[in-house]
């Protein structure tokens, strides 16, 4: 049921194949191995790869890190040639946004490939300018016929796991990349900024896990600056930026780009000594900055605090992706069995903008971007009490604190008989298939729905979830280890597949291996309020 055919597919890896494996070379951190040639000159030169994030019919946003001052520069093409380029003026990067940047390109064609790449020049002589980088992305169509296929997961880089030479990195993204999929949406957890690593971790088998380490990631961050190396860790991998030059992303957060379970108010105890800056909020100012910084993402400014994360991606006229946040807008974490809850997870201003833009949107598929699991009970014994992390509190009676915003918004998805709905999140660190049916819950206002988990990409793998019977789940697939916090190199790393077909308008779910095998697969009819 693919969107186009696969034989299609090495046309354009073979496209890529020259362009990103010179940039993955000039792209490589000298900290990793020689430093070529020209940047020895003292030109401008982009380590940390590109990135291409939240495009759209006719844009998409560019990202790139100089190493000192620069004028960013993007020329894009039809053609991996680059004849007759059309060339973008970006910001001078600076020490303000850790010499970051994002050049928002305008008027691109529809459903095309655009290649580009990325100029660094002095900001004092344009004609000194370093070695180009490039990358690629596919802009969204205005029609259905090629379909749309995109991935998902999350949590990168936890539990003391890191970027392990040994084993090839981050692999992950290797498998990933081999799907060609026209964007990858990470579900949060995109660094791990209270998880430091250590140069070397023992196995159960005996064996050594080894970690590059750090500065940055010696201790948790506080600073800005420690923050900031955070997001610039990951990008030490090949995998991850021949991924990012190859696949635009849509980006999302959650709790582990501040801290384990945050939530907004929260004050950490004296006796956690790891940290001296005891304000949440102020973490999270620091962490949402550097967030901005490393990622293209359309509603936060680089640098600012005026922009949101939760937004709404249109990918033409088969699909709507709904990107929530249910960290900065949650109440504090408690029992969650409070019997009237405004706030909720959401916040009421983002409930009630996901309600409008689900009556509005036209797309066949509605993917609800969730960064928690709606009716798996993820606990919080951070302060040593029996505090709910997630949605679901384990009481598989009527709605109680966070889930009766979800019921609000199940109701009114049912109620404004709102097709094609599908919930799809990470963060559990398992992958499993749950379907939600009213016959089976005690709450019964809504229609059947699913819900698909996926992750981590290189963290530590748990046993999975209890289930919370308020809404019905069935859990139709799970694979999840027995054991706690097995590493990377113990398998059970899973992202997953989401494959709309141009013709039929089907959705296929797929739930993914590290090294690509599908484990589950789901189809499911378009038009349909719950199914």
């Amino acid at each position: 049921m693919s969107h186009r055919p696969h034989s299609s597919l090495p046309g354009r890896r073979s496209v890529l194949r020259g362009s990103l494996a010179a940039s993955a070379a000039l792209a490589l951190p000298t900290a990793l191995g020689s430093a070529p040639a020209f940047a020895l000159s003292g030109r401008p030169r982009a380590g940390w790869g590109v990135q291409a994030g939240d495009v759209t019919a006719d844009s998409g946003l560019v990202w790139v890190r100089s190493d000192r001052p620069a004028r960013m520069i993007v020329e894009t093409s039809a053609t991996e040639s680059f004849r007759n380029p059309h060339r973008w003026q970006g910001p001078v990067l600076g020490p303000d946004t850790d010499f970051t940047g994002t050049t928002r390109l305008r008027g691109l064609p529809s459903g095309e490939q655009i290649h580009y790449r990325v100029l660094l020049a002095d900001p004092d002589d344009p004609r000194r300018t370093g070695e180009p980088v490039t990358g690629t992305f596919r802009t969204t169509p205005h029609g259905r016929r090629d379909g749309v296929r995109f991935l998902w997961s999350g949590d990168l880089a936890g539990q003391g796991w890191g970027i392990n030479p040994d084993i090839g990195g981050y692999r992950i993204y290797e498998a990933m990349a081999r799907l060609d999929p026209d964007f990858f949406l990470c579900s949060g957890d995109n660094i791990y900024a209270d998880g430091p690593l250590t140069a070397t971790a023992a196995l159960p088998d005996g064996s050594t896990w080894r970690n590059i380490t750090t500065d940055e990631k010696s201790k948790v961050a506080e600073s800005l600056a420690e923050f900031r190396g955070n997001f610039r860790y990951n990008l030490l991998d090949d995998n991850l930026r021949r991924f990012n030059a190859q696949v635009p992303s849509i980006i999302q957060w959650d709790d582990h780009e501040v801290r384990n379970n945050w939530y907004p108010g929260e004050v950490i105890a004296s006796t956690d000594t790891r940290y001296a800056e005891k304000s949440v909020d102020v973490l999270a100012g620091r962490a949402q900055r550097a967030f901005s910084e490393y990622f293209p993402v359309s509603t936060l400014p680089p640098g600012r605090r005026d922009g949101r994360v939760y937004r709404v991606m249109r990918h033409g006229p088969l699909l709507d992706v709904f990107v929530l946040d249910m960290r900065t807008y949650r109440n504090a974490n408690s029992p969650d069995d409070q019997t009237t809850d405004p706030q909720g997870i959401l916040g009421a201003e983002q409930l009630e903008w996901l309600k409008r833009e689900l009556s509005r949107s036209r797309a066949v598929w509605k993917v609800i971007a969730a960064d928690m699991p709606i009716g798996l009970v993820v606990p919080d014994t951070t302060e040593g009490k029996p505090n709910i992390e997630a949605v679901a509190q384990g009481d598989p009676g009527v709605p109680l604190g966070r889930e009766l915003q979800i019921a609000e918004l199940l109701r009114f998805v049912k109620h404004r008989r709102i097709t094609g709905t599908v919930w799809l999140t990470a963060d559990v660190h398992h992958t499993s298939a749950q379907h939600y049916q009213p016959s089976r819950a005690a709450f019964t206002d809504f229609e059947p729905f699913w819900e698909f988990v996926s992750g981590p990409l290189n963290a530590g793998a748990f046993p999975a979830s209890a289930l919370d019977g308020t809404f019905g789940p069935e859990r139709v697939f799970v694979k999840a280890p027995t054991a706690s916090n097995v590493s990377p190199a113990g398998g059970y790393q899973f992202f997953g597949e989401v494959d709309i077909d141009g013709g039929s308008g089907e959705l296929t779910v797929r739930l993914r291996e590290q090294d690509g095998t599908v484990l589950f697969t789901q189809r499911l009819q378009p038009g349909r309020v719950g199914q």
